[in-house]
């Protein structure tokens, strides 16, 4: 097991700065990690600006990474630490929305001009902790305010996933937008269609999983960002339901509710299933002709049918789709768990993503009708299967089926499954009780 560094971040990139100024460059942290300390929180990396080209960067850390040198970026490592070291520069056109056609070297006036946002255009003097702000960025990071720094319609068009990542900082900040900011973010939302949906993934990751992810995702649609990416969830809003069951609202104000009464750091698999569990109810709504009652028979199905095909459309990993479709697909079981036979329990119990589910069930029931009896007759059934595994290793297997004569096929599965579920009900515990068990099935 390799061992844990000896030097904090912050000290390593004090370091490569101190090397770069020895050599005759000056050397600044900036962006993110001075926001960050500004703010009182620790940065988990740091950027160096510095006025060294890169093949001298280069020439001073022998075995770092040109993961952008054409940019002026490099990788340079010290003491189990990276930072991201780039050269001062101006950027030319941005004619694919994402990267500069061309950069020439400048200075950090110049540097700071081409940034996002002015709290993540300052610079840091690593050795006195003096901040350089050409910007005016300390003024709007102590009033908390997020502002484009120049024109904001320009720095969009340069690249248009700046405007998630405006979402995303006011967000986790919980800055208040500047005026035509905000109104530059609305006019540019279509820049989103440029965008590759990796780079829209990560940053909607991060609202969705955030602390505040109820109030990012509602800017989402406030600014219609959210239809460039994720259409399906504007036709929640609006979508009434019975009020007898979701006396709060339509399904969007549902969906809302349950996003902030998930905890600060609750997974993102969860906020994706949270957000996505009734994301079918509009195409499956109907009002029953008799009764005038609204019902979306089949939401679940088709909501993990279309919740699949949300995420991998985001390109979201395979265990991530892997974990959130059947949450999706299960969220209405909940409602018969307690007329299920203890087998079937179990085993919708043993579910790897059990524990989240019951998360979306307890929000799903807080957000609407209240009703705890099924969430609190699941604690209790934990506790009473505690003592042993829910799922507990197999008695018999296929050889025992082969050795009496059965041949390999489908009936394989269904006899083991039936051996399973007598031991699930406790009517069968040991070896020869399964052997009886299976010899009188193979007789049949």
């Amino acid at each position: 097991m390799p061992s844990s560094p000896s030097i904090t971040a912050h000290d390593a990139a004090q370091e490569l700065a101190r090397r770069l100024k020895s050599s005759g460059h000056e050397a600044l942290f900036a962006g993110g990690c001075v926001r960050d300390r500004l703010l009182g929180h620790e940065p988990k990396d740091f950027d160096i600006a510095t006025s060294a080209v890169p093949s001298e960067v280069l020439d001073l850390f022998p075995g770092s990474n040109e993961v952008g040198a054409h940019f002026g970026v490099v990788i340079a490592k010290h003491g189990g630490h990276h930072a991201e070291i780039a050269t001062f520069r101006t950027d030319g056109s941005y004619r694919d929305g994402r990267r500069p056609e061309s950069v020439e070297f400048s200075n950090p006036k110049e540097d700071a001009q081409r940034r996002d946002f002015t709290i993540n255009g300052l610079f840091e003097n690593p050795e006195t902790g003096e901040v350089i702000d050409f910007v005016g960025g300390l003024a709007d990071l102590k009033a908390g305010i997020l502002r484009a720094i120049g024109d904001p319609v320009k720095r969009f068009t340069e690249d248009g996933l700046r405007l998630l990542r405006a979402a995303r900082f006011a967000n986790s900040l919980g800055f208040t937008i500047e005026r035509n900011t905000d109104a530059a973010i609305r006019q540019c939302a279509p820049l989103l269609d440029r965008i590759s949906p990796e780079r829209i993934r990560d940053e909607f990751s991060k609202i969705i999983a955030a602390p505040r992810r109820r109030k990012g995702i509602e800017y989402l649609v406030e600014t219609d960002l959210i239809r460039h990416f994720m259409p399906e969830v504007i036709a929640l809003i609006g979508c009434d339901q019975p009020p007898e069951w979701h006396p709060e609202g339509d399904v969007f104000i549902h969906t809302m509710i349950m996003l902030e009464m998930l905890a600060p750091d609750a997974p993102l698999e969860l906020c994706l299933a949270v957000l996505l569990h009734d994301i079918a109810k509009p195409p499956c709504r109907s009002v029953d002709a008799d009764s005038g009652r609204i019902r979306f028979n089949g939401h679940d199905a088709l909501g993990a049918h279309m919740a699949e095909n949300i995420l991998r459309r985001l390109r979201y990993p395979n265990d991530t789709i892997a974990a959130v479709v059947p949450m999706v697909a299960r969220h209405m079981q909940f409602m018969n768990v307690q007329k299920m036979r203890v087998a079937k329990l179990k085993r919708f119990m043993a579910e790897a993503t059990f524990d989240m589910e019951m998360e979306l069930h307890r929000v799903d029931c807080g957000s609407s009708n209240g009703f705890t009896d099924n969430y609190e007759f699941l604690n209790a059934k934990a506790a009473e299967f505690a003592s042993e595994p829910l799922i507990p290793a197999p008695l018999v297997s296929g050889r025992d089926l082969i050795s009496l004569g059965l041949s390999p096929g489908p009936r394989f599965k269904q006899i083991l499954e039936a051996i399973e579920t007598e031991q699930l009900e406790g009517k069968i515990s040991d070896r020869s009780h399964a052997l009886e068990f299976l010899r009188k099935i193979a007789a049949e």
